[in-house]
């Protein structure tokens, strides 16, 4: 009886093997460069630069507006078009305002205090009135921490970046891969809804992945995809290349649906793959269309719709 199961657990592990294998397919040359590296720090040349020097919030205090400048009201709000943002929320003197990713609009909180509120100030609830194109009735309020009360638009906390430093600016545009700028109904905005993952001509590297807020998704060649999903990406490192959360394979348009899942990595985080191969966003990407990831330490590559690194030799 003892050698019977035993067998029967062998043949039922070679099974859920092959499952994994049969989903993720390992693709020739594209194994991992090093396994020892895996789940460990890479070394700070393969993150590339961030656009978030300083006090690690996006601004340092060289470039921050004044004090006074901050804590100015919205005012009469405005709606301004963006070749590559469409329609964006500004107030009275035609400054971008922003929503964090890490902010809540149900119920409306607000997680950006001390050095993050210098760098990106709240804006003031009072006074703020809303324009053409903007709904009055979706104009509120958060009590922060410090008890002012902060400008909300359907339910998110109002900012503005202390990198913009005249109308129209949108430096803030992808800062951390948690700042963007905020469309008249406080939702992000964006030229067009977007499915969770889908694919967009560039016209250096062809078909590329994007996600929903259509900023190009990038592989780390460090990783691991077969058997299991790894990334090699961590610490500093994740800060530089925010991972992409989870999607339903139903809410993607273009994507190779083999090996369309997400994992849960050793910190807790969940992310998604493409073919098995973890996918991140770049800190460095600021609009829609940039790929300044691309190359970055001859490690990181844009991805194709079946999860292949555009133009690295594998």
């Amino acid at each position: 009886m003892k050698t019977s199961w035993r067998s029967a657990s062998l043949v039922a592990t070679a099974a859920a093997v092959l499952a994994l294998t049969t989903a993720c397919g390992q693709e020739q040359g594209a194994q991992s460069t090093g396994s020892q590296n895996v789940g460990a720090t890479a070394a700070a040349g393969d993150y590339g630069s961030s656009t978030s020097p300083g006090n690690g919030y996006g601004a340092d205090s060289g470039t921050q507006q004044s004090a006074a400048a901050q804590a100015e009201s919205a005012g009469q709000l405005a709606v301004t078009e963006s070749t590559k943002l469409g329609k964006v929320l500004t107030d009275s003197a035609g400054f971008t305002l922003y929503r964090f990713d890490k902010d809540t609009a149900e119920p409306p909180k607000s997680s950006c205090d001390g050095d993050c509120a210098k760098a990106w100030p709240p804006v003031p609830a009072e006074g703020a009135e809303a324009a053409t194109g903007v709904d009055k009735t979706l104009l509120g309020e958060v009590t922060r921490s410090d008890g002012t009360k902060q400008l909300t638009i359907g339910g998110w906390p109002m900012y503005r970046y202390a990198k913009d430093t005249k109308a129209g600016d949108t430096n803030g545009q992808g800062v951390g891969g948690t700042w963007y700028a905020s469309a008249p109904n406080g939702k992000k905005a964006t030229l067009a809804d977007l499915p969770g993952l889908s694919v967009r001509k560039d016209p250096k590297l062809g078909d590329i992945v994007v996600d929903k807020n259509g900023m190009t998704v990038y592989r780390f060649m460090k990783d691991q995809a077969w058997p299991v999903s790894k990334s090699a990406c961590t610490g500093a490192c994740l800060e530089k290349w925010p991972a992409v959360a989870p999607v339903s394979a139903d809410d993607t348009k273009g994507v190779k649906k083999k090996g369309l899942m997400g994992f849960t990595r050793p910190d807790g985080i969940k992310q998604m793959t493409v073919n098995c191969w973890p996918i991140y966003t770049f800190s460095g990407d600021t609009a829609p269309g940039d790929t300044n990831g691309q190359g970055v330490g001859g490690t990181w590559y844009a991805v194709s719709p079946d999860g292949k690194p555009v133009g690295a030799s594998e």
